[in-house]
């Protein structure tokens, strides 16, 4: 990780253990850094990410598998429960709804790691989200049925960048393209690939995911 030297060595520790499957340590520490006074959930979800990255490396390399991925899957759905309460039990003012967003895996990936984060992200900042796993020809019955304002894709793997493309394509077949936006997100994903997809912007991490779909629904000046 290139900003690896710049943490302390609390985070370091925690992306370290995440990564390395060391499931109880890592969750104690976890608890330990959203629990404390001052300390802000959002930040370990960053680190989540990081880990992510991680991660799906190792599983394309070979020096992970599937229940690797599983385990992955599982730490990541208990940190992010606990965020979730954190942030959702944490004052301030009731929000209207900002806009629509449906978010899905693309075909070919796996289900799961690091979109739940960026749903529940949405969710606390008042977007209405819809978070389902098809291929892309029940996207675009979804995106009808739910008329989004913004379309996410999810890809895990560098597999899923075609799948992107191909998906996106489909909207534009569909004649759907120009009504939302079309954000993607993922393991490894960068402007060249969001150049390949088609997409309008890529997030790096859920807090920017966030803040895209302000700008786009007119959330934010």
């Amino acid at each position: 990780m290139s900003d690896k030297s710049e943490m302390n060595p609390d985070k370091q520790q925690l992306v370290e253990w995440l990564a390395d499957m060391k499931e109880d340590e890592a969750l104690a520490l976890a608890n330990c850094m959203q629990l404390e006074d001052g300390k802000d959930p959002v930040r370990v979800l960053e680190l989540c990410r990081q880990f992510m990255d991680i991660v799906g490396k190792r599983f394309e390399a070979g020096e992970y598998f599937l229940p690797e991925l599983v385990l992955a899957g599982e730490m990541l759905e208990t940190i992010g429960d606990i965020a979730k309460s954190l942030i959702k039990s944490a004052p301030g003012e009731a929000q209207k709804t900002l806009g629509k967003v449906l978010i899905g895996t693309v075909h070919g990936d796996l289900h799961d790691i690091g979109k739940n984060i960026v749903s529940f992200m949405l969710d606390i900042n008042g977007f209405e989200v819809k978070d389902i796993d098809v291929p892309d020809v029940d996207f675009i019955g979804a995106i009808n049925e739910f008329k989004s304002d913004v379309v996410g894709l999810s890809g895990f793997l560098t597999l899923a960048f075609d799948s992107m493309e191909e998906t996106i394509d489909a909207f534009d077949k569909a004649g759907l393209r120009d009504s939302f936006k079309v954000i993607i997100g993922g393991g490894q994903i960068d402007e060249a690939v969001r150049a390949h997809t088609g997409a309008d912007a890529f997030g790096v991490d859920a807090v920017e995911a966030v803040n895209l779909c302000k700008q786009w629904t007119g959330a934010t000046a």
